[in-house]
């Protein structure tokens, strides 16, 4: 096939352009300007201009097949000012409007949009099980998934396939949210964060290439679904857990107000919210996780 892939320079992107590549994927990746890269340099792929400013779509994206849209702004990177919301909304919502734009104007459509969403979709829910079938949150990040993923559901209105996959909590070796995580278990003072009793949902990066290739490949998968380990865990066994594949202690843990008074609004969203997801779409395909025991994964990430 031959894929189009925005965000590809991630964590996601990165992982998941070798391995379209490895399988004899022709992969090109849609470039933003002034945006440095060596793609042609280390053979992963072919660089196609991209403006969602100006809806500008290179004629090197003719005749592509397929589609992921991982594009997005980290959102743990500093407090959430107002500058960095609209940061943060603008590069999932507005980046997956215009790229949906310049679909409708191919003469031959994809058959296929993977676009990325994230199981920041369903809010705080505490103890409620969360299947792709739950109504969304109504917090910021709720707010943004839904608008993110109501931009690519329009694809199905051109006749495209579209899958919107909500990833969980992504644990990988060399980026993410591990390292940091794990940093302060790496200096002695590592703990639960606030009561601990809220549920992390988890997936390895290889599990995430995994489901991305399947969603590409599979012609019945459709809509949402949740990319997550099928063992969601509390926080406190996750660092509890995270601490013995360091070989620390898990003693210190972080109160909520300071999480708050450090974070602001951002702690609440990504450090105190419980999110209690499974992969009910997955399981009903009969997916097999390739990395489905957390203990096992934190070995091979840390």
């Amino acid at each position: 096939m031959k894929i189009l892939v925005t965000g590809s320079t991630g964590l996601v992107g990165n992982a998941l352009l070798r391995d379209l590549i490895k399988a004899g994927h022709t992969v090109c990746r849609l470039i933003r300007p002034n945006t440095r890269t060596v793609s042609n340099r280390n053979n992963e792929g072919f660089d196609v201009a991209w403006n969602p400013e100006t809806g500008e779509l290179g004629a090197a994206a003719v005749g592509a097949d397929a589609v992921v849209n991982l594009a997005g702004a980290s959102i743990a990177d500093g407090r959430w000012t107002e500058a960095r919301k609209k940061e943060i909304r603008a590069s999932r919502v507005d980046t997956t409007r215009a790229l949906i734009n310049a679909l409708a104007r191919m003469a031959a459509r994809p058959r296929v949009l993977v676009s990325a969403s994230a199981i920041g979709y369903y809010g705080d829910r505490g103890e409620e099980i969360l299947k792709e079938t739950c109504e969304p949150g109504t917090d910021f990040l709720s707010a943004i998934a839904k608008e993110w993923e109501a931009e690519a559901e329009k694809g199905e209105a051109l006749g495209i396939r579209v899958v919107r996959t909500r990833l969980g909590v992504i644990l990988a070796k060399d980026g993410g949210a591990l390292p940091q995580m794990a940093r302060p278990f790496r200096l002695g003072v590592g703990g639960r964060l606030g009561s601990g009793q809220q549920w992390t949902s988890w997936v390895s990066l290889e599990d995430v290439v995994s489901i991305l290739r399947l969603a590409l490949e599979n012609g019945a998968i459709r809509g949402a679904v949740n990319v997550v380990s099928p063992q969601p865990i509390r926080n406190m066994q996750f660092t509890a857990e995270l601490a013995k594949a360091l070989h620390r202690h898990a003693l210190f843990p972080a109160p909520a107000f300071a999480l708050r008074l450090a974070f602001g609004e951002m702690a609440d969203a990504l450090l105190l919210a419980s999110q209690r997801v499974v992969p009910e779409q997955l399981e009903k395909l009969g997916y097999k996780f390739l990395d489905p025991d957390l203990t096992a994964t934190l070995a091979k990430c840390v």
